[in-house]
């Protein structure tokens, strides 16, 4: 995997949002790119990857995109592609990208399945994880996740990128379906969290057409890849975060 960056801005903050559960992450990273003010300063190209790119809103949007945004000194990584089975390089990358833009924060945000199959989207839950900063959770009014299992990109980040403090900002979701819902909540979360003032509303009606979009490629994804073996021990029911 390569990094290809046209421009390096310093001391970020880098926002991560993969595929994983209710596709959260990528709900919410898109959210971000199209209300922030962003330019596109980079990509992660790889040859492990499946070859693929969308068209929304008459932009092209590339399997794995890195966008800038100067007031909040951002960076998001727009993740479209499926990454399993390229986690560590993935991380690898990662982990590269956060020490070139001398990185201070990486925060990820994820989807949650919920274990009470009567629950409904008006009780579901977003926990705060952090590698320093637990009592962020708390000025969140956010519950400290306590008990969980991270698997995919977001465990081989927490587990290999090192002296940059991680947070994880995770949303419950009762389903495996791309959820607008759970995504507004981790956006409400982020925004309390770096006192970014961005209007979360919108995405609850903005992210249906993408939801719509987004679970069409996904399927065109599983149909393409359904002729390769499965990787040996995986359960797709386990891989919910990341």
């Amino acid at each position: 995997m390569k990094i290809h960056l046209h421009e390096k801005p310093q001391n970020v903050r880098l926002v991560l949002g993969f595929p994983g559960f209710g596709l959260v992450g990528t709900i919410a990273t898109k959210f971000l790119i199209e209300h922030l003010d962003v330019k596109k300063i980079g990509e992660i190209e790889s040859n492990k990857l499946l070859p693929l790119a969308a068209i929304h809103k008459n932009k092209l949007i590339g399997p794995l995109d890195l966008f800038y945004n100067k007031k909040f000194n951002i960076v998001i990584m727009q993740t479209l592609s499926e990454l399993a089975g390229s986690e560590w390089h993935i991380t690898e990358v990662i982990d590269e990208l956060a020490r070139t833009l001398n990185a201070k924060e990486i925060i990820i945000l994820e989807g949650l399945p919920t274990n009470d199959a009567k629950d409904t989207k008006g009780s579901m839950k977003t926990y705060f994880y952090s590698s320093n900063n637990l009592k962020a959770g708390e000025k969140l009014g956010l519950p400290v996740l306590q008990e969980g299992v991270m698997m995919g990109v977001t465990a081989t980040v927490m587990l290999r990128v090192e002296d940059v403090p991680i947070s994880v900002i995770l949303a419950e979701s009762p389903s495996k379906f791309p959820d607008s819902e759970a995504a507004a909540r981790t956006i409400q979360a982020l925004d309390k969290y770096w006192n970014m003032d961005i209007d979360y509303k919108p995405l609850m009606k903005a992210a249906k057409s993408f939801e719509v979009m987004l679970k069409e490629l996904m399927e065109k994804v599983k149909t393409q890849q359904a002729g390769a073996p499965a990787a040996a021990g995986r359960n797709p029911d386990l891989e919910y975060i990341g």
